[in-house]
């Protein structure tokens, strides 16, 4: 029974109405190849008049598919959301899952485990982003034989990424406020991994802090001068921590988010501070925030592009095609009007 106290209609019924054998009616939805055309059309002829429509559950089983892809989120769903460099992501993976007609499923940590949703995850493969894959997940998603891609994972010798060369793009971001003449820097970093905390060395806030650190010694400047905060990559965020990043002093603010970066910007842009006059800040990601008057000096990682191309090195894996690397996604400094020469 349905909702409204009415019988399912099923291949049972399709079968007796329309005279042929529940397996036909199968075959008629599923490998219409295996039966006559003429058989075919009575049957959906049948299903037509009967007002039946496949129930997709029992169909992908059949097929041993499920038509979706998974995007296994790094942190909480509402977290997630607030970040508009996600949110291009999913546009880039969106997009080709639809050209392949398949859904894009979104699946956040599962009791605070990638393990947990993994295993429950009814798709056919995943991506995951910002982290690497314990030996644990791995291992599940080859018992699973779910092929598995990553967006901004690393390095792995099982599992392919789709990067920026975020060590590189670090050092450029940091080398611009330098250049620029800055000492008194307070960076922001993103939060630390919770999920897969074995993995911090070779994860994406270490790439950056080796450019960080590369940027450092090029300019001789000690990196126990800087200041160092985290936060979430949240407009919500960044306006949170603006007061204490000021409690510093510093004449340049440097962020490993734009999101970040515009909260602070609107919080000290509140209290009286001149942007760049007063202080200077730079972004990453080069994503577009509504209202605000002064583009930002950032460095540019087009999200949209890193979805899209996640999204079809996993299903040229699932096609069977031989893929050994992944593309790197190019990244350069968006010059803006929020960095100013001391």
């Amino acid at each position: 029974m349905n909702a409204n106290g009415k019988k399912r209609i099923t291949i049972a019924d399709i079968a007796r109405e329309s005279g042929y054998s529940k397996t036909a009616v199968s075959f008629a939805f599923n490998a219409p190849e295996r039966i006559s055309t003429n058989a075919r059309e009575k049957i959906l002829r049948t299903a037509g008049k009967l007002r039946y429509i496949p129930d997709p559950t029992a169909r992908n089983f059949s097929l041993g598919r499920h038509s979706s892809i998974g995007f296994l989120l790094p942190q909480s769903i509402d977290t997630c959301l607030l970040n508009p460099y996600i949110i291009d992501v999913m546009r880039g993976l969106g997009t080709v899952c639809q050209e392949n007609g398949y859904m894009l499923t979104i699946i956040p940590p599962l009791n605070d485990s990638l393990y947990e949703a993994v295993k429950n995850a009814t798709v056919d493969g995943l991506i995951t982003m910002g982290y690497l894959i314990s030996d644990g997940v791995g291992s599940l998603a080859d018992v699973r034989a779910m092929p598995l891609v990553m967006i901004d994972g690393g390095d792995s010798d099982r599992f392919l990424s789709v990067n920026i060369d975020d060590e590189g793009a670090a050092y450029i971001q940091l080398s611009a406020a330098l250049r620029a003449g800055h000492r008194k820097i307070s960076i922001v970093s993103l939060p630390a991994p919770t999920l897969t905390p074995d993995f911090n060395e070779k994860g994406l806030i270490a790439r950056r802090f080796r450019g960080y650190r590369k940027a450092l010694d090029e300019f001789s400047v000690d990196e126990n001068s800087l200041f160092y905060f985290q936060s979430e990559a949240t407009y919500a965020s960044g306006l949170a921590l603006a007061d204490e990043i000021m409690k510093t002093q510093p004449t340049c603010i440097v962020t490993m988010s734009d999101a970040q970066a515009y909260g602070i910007m609107d919080r000290l842009t509140s209290i009286g501070c001149s942007i760049p006059d007063d202080i200077s800040i730079i972004g990453f990601d080069n994503i577009q925030q509504h209202g605000c008057v002064r583009k930002l000096t950032t460095i540019d990682q087009p999200g949209i592009e890193k979805g899209s191309l996640a999204a079809r090195t996993l299903f040229s894996i699932m096609n069977g095609k031989k893929t050994t690397k992944a593309p790197v996604v190019p990244h350069r400094l968006i010059e803006g009007g929020t960095l100013r020469t001391l």
